[in-house]
């Protein structure tokens, strides 16, 4: 009983230290190796600062540049500690009336776009947090940035091209436009432009 008990504690040690302890250790430093950018959040740096992460989205609302999907997370949108849907169902009426009131802003802050709003800018993600929209949903938004903004739609489609994910592999997923790094590069044109210095993200998001 005793020898049990001696070979029972000695395995618990060395698996604690071994998956407690050595592992954790080892997938780190391969981490900060192989992928440190990766490792350590993916996050983006605007003038030394850092202004966010390109996996989690942010809140955008101005007219002059282009708007996030909606995000369901609590008790503001994006927010990384409280990641989460909305769960609701497809049959849900509170959720047909959420989206009815999205559509309707959206509309409204671009009378002159007639054609119809693409769904993940009326839809939030699973997560609440995603950072990207469709190729569709940035080039929907094209006229009303040009105007608010003062930019071409010859420039704002090459920056979406510019800011397009590829499918992984080629084939697995979509085309996708991270939003959060689209807006950055835009603001970087109105500063170019205009001497804009404050960014959307850096001064923070609007609820």
């Amino acid at each position: 009983m005793i020898k049990d008990i001696k070979t029972a504690l000695l395995l618990f040690l060395v698996l604690a230290v071994m998956t407690g302890l050595i592992y954790p250790l080892a997938m780190t430093g391969i981490g900060q190796v192989v992928f440190p950018h990766q490792a350590n959040g993916s996050l983006i740096r605007q003038h030394g600062r850092i202004v966010g992460s390109s996996l989690i989205g942010q809140y955008f609302r101005e007219p002059q540049y282009f708007w996030s999907r909606p995000s369901a997370t609590s008790p503001v949108p994006y927010n990384g500690a409280g990641s989460g849907a909305s769960n609701l169902g497809p049959n849900n009426p509170v959720l047909a009336q959420h989206v009815a009131a999205r559509i309707k802003a959206i509309k409204a802050a671009d009378p002159a776009e007639k054609g119809p709003v693409p769904v993940d800018l009326v839809t939030s993600s699973a997560s609440g947090l995603d950072p990207d929209i469709s190729i569709a949903a940035a080039l929907y938004q094209i006229p009303r940035i040009a105007q608010a903004g003062g930019i071409d739609i010859v420039t704002l489609r090459h920056l979406v091209k510019e800011n397009t994910t590829e499918p992984l592999l080629g084939f697995l997923g979509e085309h996708v436009v991270n939003v959060v790094k689209l807006d950055l590069a835009l603001h970087d044109r109105y500063a170019a432009a205009h001497g804009a210095t404050r960014s959307p993200l850096t001064k923070g998001a609007k609820s």
